[in-house]
């Protein structure tokens, strides 16, 4: 199936690696371009040169806590490929801990990037698109359900689906989509910090595998092939909605 991604250009956050680099690997291998943004400056344009290059990909080093950092990137896509078709907006994930243990300061700390960075982003994107434009947020199932030892994320990831689906409303008559995305357990970096953090990694994935009915965790590319067919016009008629990633470990229908 063609989903129609040759010569779009859109943006990637949190890019450099993990999801939203299998993302920007899946649309670069479907034609589209991509500009993608992390705080590591080596890092993501490393990230941007093995996708090619300038003529595929650019990397701009920013942080989402900057307010200016949504409008750099939207001026970045459009001054180096002169258009602008969506963003996938990805931010790391929060401090572990029970909603109990975590402090304030790890709550401040953690809204500006994974809330208010989020909102900023999205808000400033949609502002920008035409008619076929498409947004997609990287939350966690987090937002259907609580997770044990992640209480900033059960606490903030369900409120950013509320502010998805009311841009998605507000949006939708100018043809512009924003969908969620819920990645489940997937091998990225904060997975395996998560198993280490218990002591006992391997066990903790043994433990992970048996709770999802594949057996298994999810690689990067899997989750990276349902993000890009989201942003495609190939969904067109997709938007306002969460789709879970995640291998059926959501138990509601």
């Amino acid at each position: 199936m063609d989903l129609g991604l040759t010569d779009r250009v859109y943006v990637l956050t949190g890019a450099s690696r993990g999801l939203g680099y299998a993302t920007a690997e899946c649309l670069v291998a479907d034609g589209a371009r991509v500009v993608l943004s992390a705080r590591d400056p080596d890092g993501v344009v490393a990230a941007a040169e093995r996708l090619g290059g300038p003529g595929r990909a650019v990397g701009l080093a920013v942080d989402l806590t900057d307010p200016t950092a949504p409008e750099r990137l939207v001026a970045a896509a459009r001054d180096h490929f002169g258009r602008l078709d969506g963003a996938l907006v990805s931010v790391g994930g929060p401090p572990p801990g029970s909603v109990a243990s975590v402090s304030d300061e790890q709550w401040r700390r953690s809204f500006e990037t994974v809330f208010l960075g989020t909102v900023r982003m999205v808000r400033t994107v949609a502002a920008e698109l035409s008619d076929g434009g498409a947004i997609g947020l990287v939350l966690s199932t987090s937002a259907r359900g609580p997770l044990p030892g992640l209480g900033i994320s059960n606490g903030l990831r369900p409120g950013l689906v509320g502010a998805a689906k009311d841009i998605a409303d507000e949006y939708g008559p100018r043809g512009v989509r924003v969908v969620g995305l819920l990645p489940g357990r997937i091998m990225t970096d904060r997975n395996r910090e998560l198993f280490a953090a218990t002591g006992d990694p391997d066990r903790a994935r043994a433990e992970a595998e048996a709770g999802i009915p594949l057996r298994r965790i999810g690689e990067p590319a899997e989750f990276g092939r349902v993000a890009a067919f989201v942003l495609s016009p190939a969904a067109s008629y997709l938007t306002g909605v969460t789709v879970p990633v995640d291998g059926g470990a959501l138990r509601g229908l």
